[in-house]
């Protein structure tokens, strides 16, 4: 299984569609918050929630549906990233509540090859996330760089500081056969 991108295999207009969504639970917005310290009780009071806002339950935290989204578009966009280098904008449009499901999808708008090393280039990419029904919670833009081939193969392929599997009285080695 592919594990991100190099430069050369992004295509500006590509779209790629992050698998599997992720069931927000309330011990996960929960966690969330304590550990940012974020303890505003929008999100962790229920009759807080209940009494006092127009939704009636409890919100997610944003930063969560964000991360999520992120963690998500790893696998697909930023697997082999050299670095983040900028979040240009986001926008969270709509709640996402305990129990819904996130699902994002993340669209190449634009590439360049790094004008500093050759070696590298910068992917310009949009994220939307959206829950089961379909309706688009959060949705950023970032810019992100890759490297390419020439920068993989470099530093050992595909898989680059992997181990080789060493023989032991446990394990043999790999069978001939």
């Amino acid at each position: 299984m592919q594990f991100g991108r190099s430069y050369e295999e992004f295509e500006v207009g590509a779209t790629y569609k992050h698998w599997p969504g992720k069931t927000v639970t309330e011990a996960d917005d929960h966690l969330f918050c304590l550990i940012t310290m974020n303890h505003h009780p929008l999100h962790l009071d229920i009759h807080y929630a209940e009494e006092t806002t127009q939704f009636g339950k409890n919100v997610v935290v944003g930063n969560y549906v964000y991360s999520v989204l992120l963690g998500m578009s790893v696998p697909d966009i930023s697997g082999k990233a050299i670095a983040n280098l900028e979040i240009e904008s986001l926008r969270h449009v709509a709640p996402t509540f305990h129990g819904d499901t996130l699902y994002g999808e993340t669209t190449v708008l634009d590439k360049w090859e790094s004008k500093s090393k050759d070696d590298r280039g910068v992917v310009h990419v949009e994220t939307i996330g959206y829950n089961q029904d379909g309706k688009v919670v959060c949705l950023f833009r970032r810019k992100v760089m890759v490297p390419k081939q020439s920068y993989l193969d470099e530093r050992g392929g595909e898989q680059p500081g992997r181990p080789v599997p060493q023989p032991s009285k446990f394990w043999p080695g790999p069978q001939q056969g």
